[in-house]
């Protein structure tokens, strides 16, 4: 039996950020999918990786960015990059997400830093989104991230339920695989609108 439903932020609650990485690599001249790499390569230990578990800084985090698509061979304006994480809200996954709670806990399981987004706040523009959860787990405070399986353990304590009890929708399959493993049902995300459906029916609620 269901009892919780757990989100990802950037992907699912938001547009997916993979799409302002192509608009940026577009502009930039660079090859496609480009920033996807820099991203996969040394995976856990990267910049990027850091960045999220707090190990860096906003201006550590750009210097060694930088670095790391030089060394891949195209230099890339890292601040550009972090801009890119400022999507757009989903209306119908924030709807889903309100209809979610009247009925289970809501989680929200995201892989973030601590600086460099205003909207991350309880006043910012996210702030009545954020509230529509019972509980937030944070990379950034948490100190580990997705796809590290203590991530999904902590979640697991703060929300008070088996991995079998709870759905998890991310856009990222390495992110939903531990998950899965552990005893989740997982959804990924790539059309909203299925995912929904998807979720909709595993819960038995028009979404």
């Amino acid at each position: 039996m269901i009892r919780a439903v757990l989100f990802d932020f950037g992907g699912v609650i938001l547009s997916s950020p993979f799409e302002a990485f192509a608009a940026y690599e577009r502009r930039a001249g660079l090859p496609p999918d480009f920033i996807r790499r820099v991203n996969a390569t040394a995976s856990d230990t990267n910049a990027w990786a850091r960045l999220e578990r707090s190990e860096l800084g906003i201006d550590e985090f750009i210097g060694e960015f930088e670095a790391e698509a030089l060394a891949l061979g195209h230099r890339v304006d890292g601040a550009a990059v972090l801009e890119c994480l400022h999507g757009e809200l989903r209306p119908r996954m924030v709807e889903a997400l309100r209809r979610c709670r009247d009925r289970y806990v809501t989680a929200l399981l995201t892989n973030n830093f601590l600086t460099g987004n205003p909207d991350w706040s309880s006043g910012g523009s996210f702030g009545p989104i954020l509230e529509l959860f019972d509980v937030v787990v944070e990379s950034s405070q948490v100190g580990v991230r997705k796809p590290e399986s203590r991530f999904y353990e902590i979640a697991l304590e703060r929300v008070g339920v088996a991995a079998a009890e709870a759905v998890f929708l991310d856009d990222l399959g390495v992110n939903l695989k531990p998950a899965r493993e552990m005893g989740m049902t997982t959804i990924k995300v790539v059309d909203p609108d299925a995912a929904l459906d998807e979720l909709g029916a595993l819960l038995g609620l028009d979404l």
